[in-house]
C-alpha cells in the first residue's frame, strides 16, 4: 500500500508540474471585431486555443461597464481576449481567423453595429506582433479582395477588462438570441460574400 500510495503520489505530482507548465506555455493575442459575441465562436473551435475571454480594452476608464463601453465614452472597444498553446497554433493562423471574420474596411464600427466601441482592431503586445500583424494587413491589401482601404487599427496591448460573466460563451449560454442576433446583423453575409463561406 505504501508503495502504491509513492506511486500515485508520483504521478500526481507530475501531472500537476505539466498542468503548471503548460499554463506558462500559453499565449494571448488580443482583437476587436465588433460584437464580442460573435468573435468569440471561431477562435474557440479552434486546436490548440484553450479559452477565448470578452472583455473591453483600449480604452481609459477603469473597471469599465457593458453599460458604459456602450455609451461610446470610454474608449474602449469590445474585444476578445484569445488564450493559446504557440506549440499547437501560432500567431499568424489567429490573425488569419481574426481577419476571415470582420470587415476591415469599416471605419465606423462592425456590420449593424456602429460606433467607436465596435471597430476593428489588433491589440498586439511585442514587436514580433506588430510586425506579423503588419504583413498580414499589407498581403490582404495586394490581394484586392476589398475595394476600400482597410482601416483596422493596429495598436499596442493596454489593459483588458474581462466583461460581466452572462457575456461570456454568450453563444452558448443563449443560443436562440445568439443566433437571432448574428442573422441580422449581416456579418454572415459579408463573410460568405468575401470569403465564399461562413465556417471560420
Amino acid at each position: 500500500m505504501r508503495k502504491l500510495a509513492s506511486l500515485l503520489a508520483v504521478i500526481l505530482m507530475g501531472s500537476v508540474m505539466t498542468t503548471s507548465a503548460d499554463s506558462q506555455n500559453s499565449k494571448k493575442a488580443t482583437f476587436a471585431g465588433g460584437c464580442f459575441w460573435c468573435m468569440t465562436p471561431p477562435f474557440e473551435r479552434l486546436k490548440g486555443v484553450s479559452k477565448v475571454v470578452s472583455g473591453y480594452t483600449g480604452g481609459s476608464t477603469k473597471n469599465p461597464t457593458y453599460e458604459e463601453v456602450c455609451s461610446g465614452k470610454t474608449g474602449h472597444a469590445e474585444s476578445i481576449q484569445v488564450i493559446y498553446d504557440p506549440s499547437q497554433i501560432n500567431y499568424r493562423k489567429l490573425l488569419e481567423v481574426f481577419w476571415h471574420n470582420v470587415d476591415p474596411t469599416q471605419a465606423d464600427g462592425q456590420f449593424v453595429d456602429v460606433g467607436n466601441q465596435y471597430r476593428s482592431a489588433i491589440f498586439y503586445n511585442d514587436d514580433a506582433e506588430k510586425r506579423e500583424a503588419e504583413e498580414s494587413k499589407r498581403e490582404l491589401e495586394k490581394s484586392g479582395r476589398f475595394k476600400s482601404a482597410i482601416v483596422t487599427q493596429i495598436v499596442p496591448a493596454s489593459v483588458f477588462y474581462p466583461a460581466e460573466e452572462y457575456h461570456q460563451d454568450y453563444y452558448k449560454k443563449d443560443p436562440l438570441r445568439y443566433q437571432m442576433y448574428r442573422a441580422g446583423s449581416g456579418r454572415d453575409q459579408f463573410i460568405k460574400k468575401t470569403w465564399g463561406s461562413s465556417d471560420h
